[in-house]
C-alpha cells in the first residue's frame, strides 16, 4: 500500500500545483509552496518501505515545491522564483516557531491532543532547523541553475523557449540532492548509523530522480497553459 499511497501523493503534489496556478495565477504557486512545505515538514517525520528502501516521507510535496518555482522561473523569471523561495523558507520558519509552541502550552483536563502533538513536535526542532537549511540553500541553488543553464542553451541553440526539458532537470536533479543530503545528515546524525544514513539518503534521491523527471511534462502544461504570460514577459 506505501507505494500506491506514494504515487497518488505524487500526482495530488504535482497536479494541485497545476490547479493552484490555473485558479489563482502565480499567487497559486506561491499559496502552494506554503501548504506544500507544512504538510512536507510534518510528512518528513516519517521514515517508511516502499519501492524496496526505507524513505523519509515528505519527497513527493518537496518535489513540488521544485516544479512550483521552476514554474514561476519559466513563465514570470527569476525574480518571481526567488520571491517563491521566500515565501516557502518563512513559511517553514512560521511553523517551526508555532509547533514549539504547541509542546509547551499547558493543556486543559479534558485535553486529549497535546499528548499526541508533542509526541510529534518535541523532538523535531533539529529535523526542522535541517528542513529548513536544506530547503533555502537548495532552492536558491535550483533557480539560480535554472537561469545558468537557460542561459546557455539560449546561447547554444539560438532559441529562448527550447530545451526546457533540460534546464527543468538538471537544476533539479543537482538541487534536489543538496537538499536530501543536508537534511539526512543535519536531521538523522546520531540517530542512525553513517551506514543507515547513506542507505536512506541513496533511496530518497532515486525517488527524488523519479520525481524531478516527471515534472518535465506539468512545466510543459504550465506554459501551454499560461501562453499569453510567457508572451508577454518576452
Amino acid at each position: 500500500m506505501n507505494e500506491l499511497f506514494l504515487i497518488i501523493t505524487l500526482l495530488i503534489s504535482f497536479g494541485g500545483t497545476i490547479a493552484f496556478m490555473k485558479i489563482f495565477g502565480k499567487g497559486g504557486l506561491f499559496a502552494w509552496i506554503g501548504i506544500c512545505t507544512v504538510f512536507a515538514n510534518i510528512e518528513v517525520t516519517i521514515v517508511v518501505h516502499a519501492f524496496g528502501m526505507d524513505q523519509t516521507l515528505g519527497n513527493t510535496l518537496f518535489a513540488a515545491t521544485f516544479l512550483a518555482t521552476d514554474i514561476l522561473s519559466e513563465i514570470y523569471g527569476k525574480k518571481e522564483a526567488s520571491k517563491g523561495v521566500l515565501a516557502g523558507i518563512f513559511t517553514s520558519l512560521t511553523f517551526i516557531v508555532l509547533s514549539f509552541l504547541w509542546v509547551h502550552y499547558i493543556p486543559a483536563e479534558n485535553d486529549w491532543a497535546s499528548g499526541f502533538v508533542k509526541g510529534l513536535f518535541s523532538n523535531t526542532p533539529r529535523m526542522l532547523l535541517s528542513s529548513l537549511i536544506a530547503y533555502a540553500v537548495s532552492e536558491w541553488i535550483d533557480v539560480q541553475l535554472y537561469h545558468a543553464w537557460w542561459n546557455l542553451t539560449e546561447k547554444k541553440t539560438g532559441d529562448r523557449r527550447g530545451m526546457l526539458w533540460f534546464r527543468n532537470n538538471f537544476s533539479t536533479l543537482v538541487s534536489q540532492f543538496v537538499n536530501i543530503v543536508i537534511f539526512n545528515f543535519g536531521a538523522f546524525s546520531g540517530i542512525y548509523t553513517f551506514r543507515e544514513l547513506v542507505s536512506i539518503t541513496a533511496a530518497c534521491y532515486v525517488i527524488y530522480i523519479v520525481t524531478s523527471l516527471l515534472d518535465t511534462p506539468f512545466v510543459y502544461i504550465a506554459r501551454k497553459i499560461t501562453a499569453g504570460d510567457v508572451a508577454a514577459k518576452e
